[in-house]
């Protein structure tokens, strides 16, 4: 009796397999990312009644609406969206064991890269990797879009990016990395500065104006914490979303700030800065390259993250 249960659970799973396509299942992932049939329909370059024809065989398999028509579009349900990272899964997984690795030929790629970085690495490694890219892939087409850490992560797991450029740290267990290099701080002001013929010491680095750079507006940072262990505090009296403007900001304004060195070094001359070594102990992060492990094998990543490692290890950037 316990046999035939077993064969008949089998049998009711197979059949509701058989319903679900590959292509099914592809409308679906697109349903939850794009949130619109005839975008789906253009997408995937089919009718639109073949993508109503797949949502109502997905709704009978999974006995759910899966998504509901409202003003904005197909609103995914509780279910789809419980259902979307073990379709992705599976499609992923179905894709990598059919899939035929193509050699990459940089010279005659037509393929299309996208990076998110944040301005720091968009300033200190894309111009160069986009030179080199020049060089070696004419024909690749390449996309830089501004990303801070967890909107890359979240843009790479659900793969409108190829890489991410910077630094992160709990990573979910799909994101791989490899270092491109270890970074530290310096302490910019403006020539004339006050402050510009005395000695950094702490004291004189606490009593000054400062400029943190804070995507969300916060007036703390990685510094504060360092200088509370030592009983110390600054004055933060202006927060920017972005390193370049912050550059700017201090080369216009008696506010000094303490930003990554490379980016100092790069862009002190430019922006007619002086820099010194930061007086208290802040600890160095590491910038890195990271991409989904769906791309593990792929020889355009590959490529991509060898030219970033190369770059990275140039001394003249820092």
């Amino acid at each position: 009796m316990q046999l035939k249960r077993i064969r008949l659970i089998f049998d009711i799973d197979e059949i509701e397999l058989r319903r679900l396509d590959l292509t099914v299942l592809l409308v679906f992932i697109n349903l939850i990312r794009l949130r619109k049939a005839s975008d789906v329909a253009d997408h995937m370059g089919l009718t639109q009644s073949s993508i109503s024809h797949s949502i109502k065989r997905l709704r009978d398999a999974f006995g759910d609406p899966l998504f509901l028509r409202t003003p904005k579009g197909m609103e995914p349900t509780a279910v789809a969206l419980g259902l979307e990272p073990k379709i992705r899964s599976a499609v992923e997984t179905l894709s990598q064991a059919i899939s035929t690795p193509v050699a990459f030929d940089p010279a005659s790629s037509t393929d299309m890269l996208r990076i998110g970085a944040f301005d720091n690495e968009m300033t200190t490694l894309v111009p160069r990797f986009l030179q080199r890219a020049r060089a070696e892939a004419p024909g690749m087409r390449v996309s830089i879009l501004q990303l801070g850490r967890r909107p890359a992560i979240d843009a790479l797991e659900q793969g409108e990016i190829d890489l991410a450029l910077g630094f992160a740290w709990n990573l979910p267990r799909s994101i791989r990395q490899a270092k491109l290099y270890d970074e530290s701080y310096s302490v910019v002001l403006r020539q004339g500065h006050p402050l510009a013929q005395k000695q950094m010491t702490l004291e004189v680095y606490t009593a000054a104006e400062h400029l943190i750079v804070s995507p969300r507006g916060d007036h703390t940072g990685i510094v504060d914490e360092e200088l509370d262990k030592l009983g110390k505090a600054r004055r933060v009296t202006m927060a920017v979303p972005q390193f370049l403007p912050a550059l700017a900001i201090v080369a216009t304004t008696d506010l000094i700030a303490t930003l990554p060195s490379r980016l100092v070094a790069s862009q002190s001359k430019r922006y007619q800065l002086l820099s010194f070594p930061p007086p208290v102990e802040i600890r160095p992060f590491t910038v890195s390259a990271m991409h989904h492990e769906r791309n593990a094998n792929s020889p355009m990543h590959q490529w991509a993250t060898s030219a970033l490692s190369i770059i990275a290890q140039d001394t003249s950037l820092s």
